[in-house]
């Protein structure tokens, strides 16, 4: 197993607690958008921060992950059914998906046997959905002082994968299968004390496999040191993370 993608299964609690949910918006176009609001697939569910939004607008959600540990800290609702299950095979029935999402989670597949998957278990005029989130912004100043610092240290541990996100869904990484649709932009904004700016980045898996060197992470130890120093943990910031996204009608 990839160790990148391991690190989300061992630390799924600081995952469901720290990760950001996605703007209503993203939610009511997608609403919109699937030929009906019956049955969706959200695959690469993580903890649910997408499937209970969903759950809200669709009749029944599926929520699968490869994850044991991410599905147990999953967030239950009454319509969403959650399965330990890879992107590359579900245990749904062919053509049982009126819609197909996957909120950061896209860049972890096996594309030769996801496509296939997605045609399988879409209708045949459901929609398919994925998005993501990069980097977060702040200021310049903040963003200068501590968002590039933290990533700098961490830099060495990113995953491959990872720059496939980064890249925006380039269709020369994932080879998506269908006709792009036309979407608007979306972007998740939020009020974050310093703690759970912080919270959030030691989400990041990168900065999870760094603390096992033991350079970086010494490293690492005195810059969280500098910053407790610099900035009070209830200090409230307006954070923005523009979403990158994928969409086409199966």
């Amino acid at each position: 197993m990839n160790q990148a993608r391991h690190t989300f299964g061992q630390a799924a609690a600081d995952y469901a607690a720290a990760r950001p949910t996605y703007p209503a918006a993203l939610f009511e176009w997608l609403a919109e958008t699937a030929p009906r609001r019956g049955h969706v697939w959200d695959c690469g569910t993580g903890t649910g921060q997408a499937a209970l939004d969903l759950a809200a607008r669709f009749k029944t959600i599926h929520a699968t992950d490869f994850s044991a540990g991410q599905i147990a800290a999953a967030r239950p609702a009454p319509n969403v059914t959650y399965a330990v299950e890879p992107a590359e095979k579900t245990s749904l029935t062919g053509g049982w998906a009126d819609l197909i999402t996957v909120a950061n989670a896209l860049h972890w597949f096996d594309f030769d046997r996801f496509w296939p998957e997605v045609k399988r278990v879409g209708a045949s005029d459901s929609v398919f959905a994925a998005w993501g989130y990069n980097w977060f912004f702040v200021s310049p100043a903040f963003d200068t002082d501590v968002t590039t610092r933290f990533r700098d240290l961490i830099a060495p541990f990113w995953a491959p994968n990872n720059r496939i996100n980064w890249n925006g869904y380039r269709d020369a990484d994932i080879r998506f299968p269908f006709t792009r649709m036309s979407h608007p932009a979306f972007t998740i904004e939020l009020a974050w004390s310093f703690r759970q700016i912080l919270a959030f980045m030691q989400t990041w898996s990168a900065y999870r496999l760094s603390r096992n060197d033991a350079g970086a992470s010494k490293a690492m130890d005195a810059l969280l040191m500098e910053f407790e120093k610099n900035y009070r943990a209830d200090e409230v910031f307006q954070v923005r993370m523009p979403l990158v996204m994928v969409a086409g009608r199966v």
